[in-house]
């Protein structure tokens, strides 16, 4: 276990900063992980806390910061904490998923250390290891435009966070034996907002005045819609990307997926439901918060705004509609449009199809027939010190074969600076959901039926937006173009969580042969180490 680095030891601190810029503000976080009761469903559940709380801390950080979370592990179990969106350029040695980590022992702690560099939006953070993220253990992140980069919209009264998920009564050591057993999770009992049934958040907003609130779905298993009852969601920013400012009055949110909406409290002076209710799902688990106006007159009036259920095509289309705002300036003064993905050539396809099947008697989950299954090592690890018989490159094929699934280590071999077109393909009945570490991507195409070559011609190559987790609807397809411009192990994942532990992931090792410190950040001084990496050294292997 590495040693304990504390704030104080000025020199620790240098060592651990060596990779950070030093030009830009730094923010130190302390966090203790304990397990605790919580009753977020009026029975007792053994939940994961931060710092005593459920959901974990709001994380508010600006542009470029470089942020520094001492995490100390107080479970009796190896823990880990993944973040949801941020790029982690050049430096996926502090991704937090196990490809790339090793745990942090229990009694242990580690020192993530990293910079939100050209970053803005909203994000989550999760734990990503032993089906943790069913405890709790999440939190949102919120990251701010310098003062000098223009916003296309005014700054609101007020800015909220709304983390919702599907949650379950059992506790997360109960579903978690149900997979290891080889069987599907039942249906969720309810949804939370921040960690709370019906009616348990209440937001108290003045009248005449306009609010951000930024929503993640940090659930398990299903889409949400959300409505906000007499008003209207002006959407402005998508997963660090600003939008068209289009009007929703009910908004999908799937698995994953964060959005930052405006809503302008211009109806009569009493209190409002917000309602969340999951999609595509019989039955509808449905719960509410309270939009309370500090000059309310009354309570709610029922009933609750209704929203679509299993429309696929509504929310189809909804998700065509939402454009990037290529006037806008994102992290840097530049506008978003400046950059043209739609004109540069790609130079490799990648189609991934979702199944389900049943091996050994259990079940599984593969993405291109191949079923994810944890090395011993930390991927991320084995590559760095060249450890044979950990995993091997093109171990999960460009495209789908539609043969019998099987077991393997899967890992996509990938070279830095390529152009790729990565299409993913649902031949289930169920909605999927995307995420890519360490990237963005531009969400060029989707639609219903096979993907083939001619559904290019449909392309959006203009203002298509960017973001890090993509939807795939039943029968359809989800088309994205992505520059592969970051060094490192990342993880693809279902972010249908109890897919993602049963096999629907694999790793794409995107590689330089520069091995230059200025494509990739060198192994930090204090990184754990395990599995066959074991006794180690920990500084730089020569470069």
């Amino acid at each position: 276990m590495a040693k304990p680095c504390f704030f104080a030891s000025f020199l620790c601190l240098l060592s651990l900063l060596s990779s950070s810029s030093a030009d830009d503000p730094y923010r130190f976080f302390t966090w203790n992980v304990t397990f605790g009761d919580i009753w977020p469903l009026g029975v007792r559940q053994q939940g994961i806390l931060i710092n005593g709380q459920f959901p974990g801390p709001q994380i508010e950080a600006v542009t470029n910061d470089n942020l520094i979370f001492n995490v100390h592990n107080s479970l009796p179990e190896p823990f880990l904490i993944s973040w949801n969106g941020l790029l982690q350029r050049k430096n996926s040695w502090q991704d937090g998923v196990f490809g790339t980590n090793c745990p942090i022992p229990p009694g242990g702690n580690f020192t993530y250390i990293m910079q939100v560099k050209d970053q803005i939006g909203s994000y989550f953070y999760f734990p990503s290891l032993a089906f943790h993220k069913a405890a709790g253990g999440f939190g949102g992140i919120r990251i701010l435009s310098r003062p000098l980069i223009p916003v296309p919209f005014d700054p609101p009264a007020g800015d909220f966070t709304l983390l919702v998920g599907d949650w379950y009564k059992a506790n997360h050591t109960d579903l978690k034996r149900t997979l290891d057993n080889g069987q599907m999770l039942p249906f969720p009992d309810a949804l939370l907002i921040n960690g709370r049934g019906s009616n348990g958040n209440t937001f108290t907003l003045d009248q005449g005045k306009t609010y951000r609130f930024r929503i993640s779905n940090v659930g398990l298993t299903t889409c949400i819609n959300i409505r906000f009852q007499g008003h209207t969601m002006k959407l402005v920013e998508v997963e660090g990307s600003h939008t068209l400012q289009n009007t929703y009055s009910a908004l999908d949110v799937c698995l994953g997926q964060s959005y930052s909406v405006l809503v302008t409290t211009d109806q009569p002076p009493r209190d409002y439901y917000i309602v969340t209710s999951t999609r595509f799902t019989n039955p509808v688990l449905t719960t509410t918060s309270i939009l309370h106006y500090s000059n309310s007159a009354g309570k709610p009036i029922d009933p609750l705004p209704g929203g679509p259920t299993i429309e696929i095509d509504w929310s189809l289309n909804q998700a065509r509609s939402i454009r990037w705002n290529l006037t806008a300036s994102g992290p840097r003064p530049n506008p978003q449009g400046s950059y043209h993905y739609g004109l540069i050539n790609t130079s490799r396809t990648i189609r991934l199809a979702n199944s389900a099947a049943i091996i050994n008697g259990n079940q599984r989950y593969a993405v291109n027939s191949v079923s994810f299954t944890p090395a011993d090592t930390p991927l991320k690890l084995a590559d760095y010190y060249k450890i044979d018989g950990v995993f091997s490159l093109g171990s999960i094929p460009d495209n789908p074969t539609f043969g019998g699934m099987y077991l393997q280590t899967s890992v996509l071999e990938a070279n830095f600076r390529d152009y790729v077109e990565i299409v993913f393909e649902n031949y289930e009945d169920v909605v999927q959901a995307w995420h890519i570490d360490g990237y963005a991507f531009w969400v060029v195409g989707m639609d219903g039926g096979q993907w083939s070559a001619a559904s290019r011609k449909g392309y959006n190559l203009r203002d298509a937006v960017s973001r890090c987790t993509v939807q795939v609807y039943p029968k359809s397809w989800s088309a994205v173009y992505m520059a592969l411009d970051n060094v490192g192990m990342w993880n693809i994942r279902s972010e249908n969580w109890a897919r993602q532990y049963l096999g629907q992931q694999f790793y794409m090792r995107v590689y330089s042969p520069a091995n230059s410190w200025r494509d990739e950040y060198p192994i930090p001084i204090n990184a754990l180490l395990c599995g066959r990496a074991s006794g180690r050294k920990t500084r730089p292997l020569s470069m």
